[in-house]
């Protein structure tokens, strides 16, 4: 008797761990997975989570809460994750809402990408639309104070910013595939929504060019700002005195956008002096003598940046330079850094470099890195004594002479501290005093 039940208990056991298995691997969201009694989806939860019935009530409540569906996020009986959360929370809300972050999106909101949903958004309810944590600009406002100061100080608002959906208006709040910068849409076509090009007050206020299919944020604000029209605060001179047959040809022409000319030979009509300064240094920065010239970093109608700069210094700089920026920001973020050099800190790349040309290397005005250029900020000769200077030779290589530069990297050092291309001061002298080395 005992051999014939053998197989019996066999196949009970293996059926066990079949449908053990198979609660195991259901996904989130399968029906009634944790097999709850009939009726008791969501309502057995409330016994003892009564704070719920008011959630409940909320104006915006989560679809599996509204459901009764609580086991959809949770798993009632046992987790890795914070608040028994079935997965980890950007898994999570992914895979309901794979729509979210599109895979060929052109630009991602970085909150969005980071998974950080929670961020914006209630994982529960709330009485703001979308379930946000506050509404309308409130919540962008949270991360984007800079935006809101300066709305908040702006004589000439545009519209949408104020009014209905405020800065969804223009934007996605998580990603945009057709757009830089979240836009719903690509520039003119997202302003041609509101602004009807056709009309002949358009066509009045833009002296009869043709700007309709132009890019309308080369001259506008799409915020606001403290100039008529929503111009950028910073106007190119022939802009704001509405001159624009200085640059470009006559409306009535055949080719009315063109400029007259291309590039620095453009510029030069008005800026004979500073192109004249420039191209007489023996370093020239190369984007100046392309045929694009001083347009590669500066904007010819207006900006926000001072010197008409296309966008922040840092940004317009790591167009070509992205590997020392990148550098930069690894630097900024190092809680070793304290000591970090201040133009670094504040992205401010001139206070080293001149942006046009120099006589020396690396485009630095002063000819003396150590003294004339690192002594603005640093008082050198009150440093801990280590020679520097003309007759000091880096052991290293005999062309060199010691100098800041030798021991300490001014664009920054990532991960290292002191701005320093070691680890410690140890490892740094160690390079030069091999005899020091334990």
């Amino acid at each position: 008797m005992r051999l014939s039940c053998i197989p019996y208990r066999c196949a009970f056991i293996l059926a066990l761990g079949m449908m053990s298995y198979l609660m195991m691997a259901a996904p989130a969201g399968a029906a009634n997975q944790f097999k709850l009694k009939p009726g008791a989806q969501g309502t057995i939860c409330l016994k003892c989570h009564t704070t719920f019935q008011k959630t409940l009530k909320s104006r915006a409540v989560h679809s599996p809460i509204k459901t009764g569906n609580c086991s959809d996020c949770h798993n009632p009986h046992t987790s890795s994750h914070k608040m028994l959360l079935s997965s980890d929370i950007s898994e999570l809300c992914n895979s309901c809402h794979k729509e979210v972050l599109p895979a060929k999106a052109r630009s991602s909101h970085k909150i969005v990408a980071r998974g950080e949903c929670l961020k914006c958004h209630e994982s529960h309810a709330s009485d703001n639309k979308f379930i946000l944590k506050k509404p309308g600009n409130q919540i962008c406002y949270e991360c984007h104070q800079d935006v809101d100061k300066e709305a908040k100080g702006m004589r000439f608002k545009h519209k949408p910013m104020m009014t209905g959906e405020g800065c969804i208006s223009c934007h996605d709040p998580h990603a945009s595939v057709r757009a830089d910068n979240l836009l719903k849409k690509t520039v003119p076509t997202l302003c041609k929504g509101c602004h009807k090009t056709n009309q002949p007050t358009f066509k009045r206020k833009h002296q009869n060019y043709p700007v309709a299919d132009t890019r309308c944020n080369s001259c506008h604000n799409a915020h606001g700002s403290n100039t008529r029209g929503i111009l950028y605060d910073q106007v190119h001179a022939p802009v704001a005195e509405r001159k624009c047959t200085e640059c470009h040809l006559p409306s009535a022409s055949s080719a009315t956008i063109k400029t007259k000319q291309q590039g620095t030979q453009l510029c030069q009509r008005c800026h004979q002096d500073t192109i004249r300064e420039t191209l007489t240094k023996n370093r020239v920065h190369s984007p100046v003598m392309d045929t694009v010239g001083c347009l590669n970093c500066h904007n010819p109608h207006g900006s926000k940046q001072k010197n008409l700069i296309e966008t922040s210094m840092v940004a317009t700089c790591g167009k070509c330079h992205q590997d020392t920026v990148q550098l930069q920001e690894w630097s900024i973020n190092n809680p070793k850094n304290k000591g970090l050099c201040e133009p670094v800190k504040k992205g401010d790349c001139s206070s080293c470099h001149a942006p046009h040309s120099a006589d020396n290397v690396l485009l630095i005005a002063q000819q003396n890195i150590s003294i004339d250029l690192c002594g603005q900020c640093h008082k050198w000769e009150s440093h801990s004594t280590h020679p520097i200077g003309a007759k000091v030779v880096d052991p290293r290589d005999k062309n060199l002479t010691v100098e800041c530069l030798s021991c300490h990297k001014a664009c920054g050092t990532g991960n290292k501290p002191a701005m320093m291309p070691f680890e410690s001061t140890y490892d740094l002298c160690i390079q030069c005093h091999p005899e020091r080395k334990r």
